[in-house]
């Protein structure tokens, strides 16, 4: 299933989420000296690594894993990575930065892929496989979107099914996407980064006094006498 468009109504351009696009863009296509479909070189060294992250919890010397955290935030390992983060980011975050502010949207874009990075050191800390994507972070995205938004509409494209598009509540196709994460992980898939940042952007609006404290008051009613 891949999410085309919601039924939200923005009045303002999601600047950020347009950066972030772009930003991820740019850096894939750097990374491959200009080839989409080359292997990485320019970053390679920039991608993180559970193991080497925990160890400098566990007293290392070498504090630079620490800078990896972030930096694999802007990294993908094919094309079809890109696209899929990409498409996510455009679907669901135009009404998140909207709702929050687009500074605060930055800032929490940022801590949401830490959360998810963290989750998923703490889930295998001895793992040597590099850990890259804006996915995590991402994820954040989709929990804040969960609880402020379930009852929008999402069209969705399934190419399976003579590549019809049909319409879900975000309720449902969020939900089904996080228990996805957790009952069937697949190989290669830092899942349990998409788990810890889809948490992480819920608790934030839980944090910051929940939905109906998050979301702006409706539209008063005028009546003419």
């Amino acid at each position: 299933m891949i999410p085309l468009r919601d039924n939200h109504v923005r009045h303002r351009i999601p600047v950020v989420t347009w950066c972030l696009l772009f930003v991820n863009f740019v850096i894939f296509i750097w990374d491959r000296h200009g080839n989409p479909f080359g292997p990485r070189v320019v970053f390679a060294d920039l991608a993180m690594r559970p193991n080497e992250v925990a160890e400098v919890f566990r007293g290392g010397i070498d504090r630079f894993p620490i800078v990896t955290v972030f930096t694999s935030m802007f990294l993908h390992g094919g094309i079809l990575h890109l696209l899929g983060n990409g498409i996510f980011l455009y679907v669901f975050g135009p009404s998140v930065e909207e709702t929050i502010g687009s500074l605060r949207y930055a800032l929490y874009y940022l801590a949401w892929g830490v959360a998810a990075a963290a989750a998923q050191i703490y889930v295998d800390p001895h793992s040597a496989t590099e850990t890259l994507g804006a996915s995590g972070a991402i994820g954040g995205v989709l929990g804040a979107y969960f609880l402020l938004f379930p009852g929008n509409k999402i069209e969705i494209f399934i190419p399976l099914l003579a590549f019809l598009a049909v319409e879900v509540s975000a309720w449902l196709l969020l939900g089904l996407w996080f228990l996805y994460q957790i009952f069937i992980p697949q190989d290669g898939v830092a899942n349990w980064a998409h788990v810890g940042g889809f948490l992480a952007g819920m608790v934030t609006v839980l944090i910051m006094g929940g939905r109906m404290a998050v979301l702006p008051p409706p539209d008063p009613e005028y009546h003419n006498i």
